[in-house]
């Protein structure tokens, strides 16, 4: 069976997880995200000025992304593909992909990319940690693939999580790939506690250097 994945009830009509309800889980994201963002203020500022000496377009990449229950909100990124490209359909990027500058391949490598999410954390439409989201476009069509797929909506999408520090990090080109994440969202949702996210939180940045000491 196939989930309305353009409509909320497609994450609705089950019992709402702990990590949706816990004010405490909302207290650390807003917490840690604005200390975050004055802590990082310098290094976002330089790159804002990179990406503007690198290539001409906006500082900002805006996407539509499915929210907590399938709600829509615009997610900010770093800019990292040429300005006609970012205004393209979807396609997702591979290795060595034309439309990544030089500058958004280091961005991408190192996830530095996506440091503006801090600002949708502190707007209530993302957590710190919590299952990725995906374009709409690969949130529709594997959601015709993977049974539950929408229910990874269940919480609100993360900066990071439990798939990510697992190694599933990057592109999904494949229906496999993209169930192995799914599974790890979902254990990540039935499974959280505040300590889970804090371990999480920590496990991130290692898990980041791991990747770009490896290429990956």
């Amino acid at each position: 069976m196939t989930e309305a994945v353009n409509h909320p009830s497609a994450v609705l009509g089950h019992e709402v997880p702990a990590a949706a309800r816990s004010r405490s889980k909302a207290a650390l994201d807003r917490v840690v995200a604005l200390l975050l963002l004055l802590l990082l203020s310098p290094i976002l500022i330089l790159v804002a000025l990179a990406i503007r000496l690198d290539s001409r377009g906006p500082i900002l990449f805006r996407q539509d992304r499915y929210g907590r229950d399938g709600e829509i909100f615009a997610i900010y990124k770093f800019r990292t593909m040429t300005a006609a490209a970012s205004r393209e359909a979807f396609r997702q990027a591979s290795v060595g992909d034309a439309r990544v500058t030089r500058l958004g391949r280091v961005l991408r490598r190192t996830s530095i990319d996506e440091l503006p999410q801090l600002l949708n954390v502190l707007r209530g439409e993302m957590s710190l940690v919590g299952p990725r989201p995906h374009p709409i476009a690969l949130d529709d069509h594997f959601a015709t693939l993977i049974p539950g797929y929408m229910r990874r909506y269940a919480v609100r999408p993360g900066m990071t999580g439990l798939a990510q520090v697992s190694g599933h990090r990057g592109p999904t080109p494949t229906v496999d790939a993209m169930a192995a994440r799914v599974r790890l969202d979902r254990a990540y949702i039935a499974g959280w506690s505040f300590w889970l996210d804090l371990r999480l939180l920590l496990r991130t940045p290692w898990q980041c250097l791991f990747e770009v000491r490896h290429g990956r």
